[in-house]
């Protein structure tokens, strides 16, 4: 397994500071500065309700914060437009929650859907691309089935397929075991880490502790607006953060009644 570790000599391919996106009088993001490095994966805990998916939402321009700088290679994103976003869109693929499968089209339509839009490959250029894509999420030859006859493990690796059709540098990944049970989560981590080991640099935001530690070179707690901690696995076991400590032990039920301050 690939220990990719970020150094201090490579760009990092995202630089995030000063983040803030306020709904009406809360406050979900208070300010949040992080890097992320290529090749790594950073796993973002947090409560229900903290601002993880909110964070994601910010990276690829689906939503503009109150302020602060979202630099991706180098460019700042928060104020293009929707047409300028699009190529950024074409190296930051995202893995909805949902899954987000186009119900009126079959597997093949819904993996081809991004190469029809975004390249110039012909119709047998495409299958092969298709094929292969399925083939590494393990669901060869399913191209004519439709996304409801599917399991939901499924539909989240044919999702999955989707995402990674433009062979994108960077996938967002948002609560990616959701719903699934034990077995279908563990080979959903299974797919991220392969993701990983292929070079994609990669955000997974979870509830999932097992997947945050298989998946995570490095893990950022998301806490009242802001990053209570942000860094490797070995300082996050040591902290002595009560609340960091209550979350990585399972114990946030504790924490429900401050959580509702934060949102």
């Amino acid at each position: 397994m690939s220990t990719t570790r970020p150094t201090s000599t490579v760009t990092p391919i995202y630089q995030v500071r000063g983040l803030t996106r306020r709904y009406g009088s809360l406050t979900v993001l208070d300010g949040i500065d992080f890097d992320l490095h290529p090749g790594e994966c950073l796993v973002i805990l947090g409560r229900s309700g903290s601002g993880k998916s909110v964070t994601l939402r910010q990276l690829n321009g689906l939503e503009k914060p109150n302020a602060g700088s979202v630099l991706f290679d180098g460019h700042e994103i928060t104020t293009l437009s929707e047409s300028q976003l699009l190529p950024v869109r074409q190296r930051v693929a995202m893995l909805f929650q949902s899954g987000a499968l186009f119900d009126s089209m079959n597997v093949y339509e819904n993996i081809a859907f991004p190469l029809r839009e975004h390249t110039d490959l012909d119709e047998a250029g495409i299958a092969a691309k298709v094929a292969e894509k399925l083939a590494n999420v393990r669901l060869a030859g399913i191209e004519n089935h439709v996304p409801s006859s599917l399991s939901g493990g499924m539909r989240k690796r044919v999702a999955l397929a989707r995402s990674l059709a433009l062979d994108p540098e960077v996938v967002l990944f948002d609560e990616p075991t959701t719903g699934l049970d034990p077995m279908t989560s563990a080979t959903i981590a299974s797919l991220i880490l392969a993701t990983r080991d292929s070079g994609v640099t990669s955000i997974v935001v979870t509830h999932d502790l097992a997947l945050a530690r298989r998946v995570g070179n490095r893990l950022a707690f998301l806490d009242g607006g802001r990053f209570r901690y942000i860094g490797d696995w070995a300082g996050a076991d040591a902290s002595s953060d009560p609340i960091l400590h209550r979350f990585l032990a399972g114990e946030e039920e504790e924490e429900e009644e401050e959580e509702s301050h934060h949102g």
